[in-house]
């Protein structure tokens, strides 16, 4: 535990404020005070803080949340107002909330349909801790609808929350859009965390996506991380046509107009493969909205093009559960056969040969364009238009030696492949034959592939065509 400073020792009272009604926004309504709720401040603890303009979650859900790292999308949570009281979220644990709620109201900050919205001098708790301690906690925040400025700090607890620590720097939220600050806790005993707005008056904030990460920062075994460490690229929400979802195996964004992902991230490593076997249960995404094109299996049958997987099934074969994720149709896009089963397929099993030799690898990839040659010849779209057929397959893998705070140990002279592969058939088996770089890729679908990277770094690994040996 590193208690670096104490600057001082106080007690904050917060008072519980409870909605009376609810209707489409609560700026009307009247609020009536409940009983008070104590919060006791021993003092304040320096670490590093560091503040990222970006837009999406990042890590994979544990199974054992109090021991491994997971993050908390609150979608499972229900809590519709501000008066204190616990939220019990299958996801995670026990949370407790005081002049918060969960929101889900169109002007509320989220990914998917639900985040916690925190007015006053509100809170938000865990109500369990993380046995092994935590290395770094990422939060995602953002105004609510068009609310002022708000402060708030992050807090911490070593005594099962009977006294609480302000951890870090303040953040200032005052961006409409999701925005993620980054904490290096570097805490080695147990511990909780919760956060503390402690200014902007009546102006809410929205908390959501909620990340812990409980690996030590000198672990160099291979782990299970973040899905999205280097950014949302296309910045996806909630938007139709760039609709972000978090699985515990990895994120996308999805186009409902095209009924295929726009792209897919993932994180790949030992640590999240085995000997599962391939399940081959292609099935709808149900986490879609219901207004959505949910896509089905058999709306590729007779098509001449595979069902392709964006985030391969041998990348998620640790356990049977994460095996089958692969198979959400979200997860598919129409692939000619020749591209899927001999250059596609070649690059994904090289990835998994790096990652045999101590590395682990972040990778983003998608399709873009429109048309592409399968066994039946040229088609635009297949299952009566509903899905449309790419032109082409990209891909872009950055490779690190095991470790952890990926984004620190980048340099110019990490490597990072890039392909970008037509969506055709009767193409090279071999996947060297269409290396590009990634500020081609950035081209052709508009995306900031590897957004977190420092600039000066970043401009260097996306203008460079990967040449080292592949064998």
């Amino acid at each position: 535990m590193k208690h670096s400073k104490f600057k001082f020792t106080y007690v904050v009272v917060l008072a519980s404020l409870l909605i009376s009604s609810c209707t489409t926004d609560d700026s009307s309504q009247v609020y009536e005070p409940n009983n008070p709720q104590i919060i006791i401040i021993n003092g304040e603890l320096d670490v590093k803080s560091y503040h990222q303009d970006n837009h999406g979650s990042h890590k994979h859900v544990s199974k054992s949340q109090k021991t491994e790292s997971f993050m908390e999308t609150f979608e499972s949570a229900s809590k519709g107002s501000y008066a204190a009281n616990t939220v019990n979220i299958p996801s995670s644990g026990i949370w407790y909330l005081n002049d918060a709620l969960i929101g889900s109201l169109a002007n509320d900050r989220k990914y998917g349909s639900k985040s916690i919205r925190i007015r006053n001098n509100g809170y938000a708790v865990m109500n369990f801790n993380m046995d092994n301690g935590a290395s770094t906690v990422r939060i995602r925040h953002a105004v609510y609808g068009t609310n002022g400025a708000s402060d708030w700090r992050l807090m911490a607890s070593y005594d099962n929350g009977a006294s609480w620590y302000l951890v870090g720097a303040t953040v200032t939220s005052n961006s409409t859009t999701l925005n993620t600050v980054t904490f290096q806790v570097n805490d080695t005993t147990s511990v909780r965390y919760g956060i503390f707005k402690i200014s902007g008056g009546g102006s809410r904030i929205n908390i959501d996506n909620i990340e812990i990460d409980a690996a030590p920062l000198n672990n160099t075994n291979p782990d299970i991380d973040s899905n999205i460490t280097f950014g949302n690229p296309s910045n996806a929400a909630s938007t139709a046509n760039n609709y972000f979802l978090s699985k515990p195996d990895f994120a996308l964004s999805y186009n409902n107009s095209n009924g295929t992902p726009n792209w897919v991230s993932w994180h790949l490593s030992t640590a999240w493969t085995g000997t599962a076997t391939r399940c081959n249960c292609f099935k709808s995404d149900q986490d879609l909205p219901s207004s959505f094109f949910k896509a089905t299996s058999s709306d590729y049958t007779n098509s001449g093009f595979d069902r392709g997987h964006i985030c391969p099934s041998a990348d998620r074969n640790g356990d049977p559960d994460s095996n089958e994720s692969t198979y959400y149709m979200t997860n598919i896009a129409p692939q000619a056969p020749d591209n899927n089963r001999k250059s596609w397929a070649n690059f994904e099993n090289y990835l998994r040969t790096l990652i045999q030799n101590g590395n682990e690898i972040h990778i983003i990839a998608g399709v873009t364009g429109t048309g592409g040659i399968g066994s039946n010849g040229y088609f635009t779209t297949i299952s009566n238009g509903e899905i449309t057929v790419p032109d082409s397959f990209w891909k872009v893998a950055l490779i690190l030696p095991n470790g952890t705070n990926d984004i620190n140990r980048v340099t110019t002279s990490t490597r990072v492949i890039a392909i970008n592969v037509p969506n055709n058939q009767y193409i090279s088996t071999d996947w060297t034959q269409f290396l590009t770089t990634v500020d081609n890729i950035e081209q052709l679908t508009g995306y900031d592939i590897l957004e977190n990277i420092p600039d000066a770094i970043e401009n260097v690994l996306e203008a460079t065509v990967d040449n080292e040996p592949i064998s």
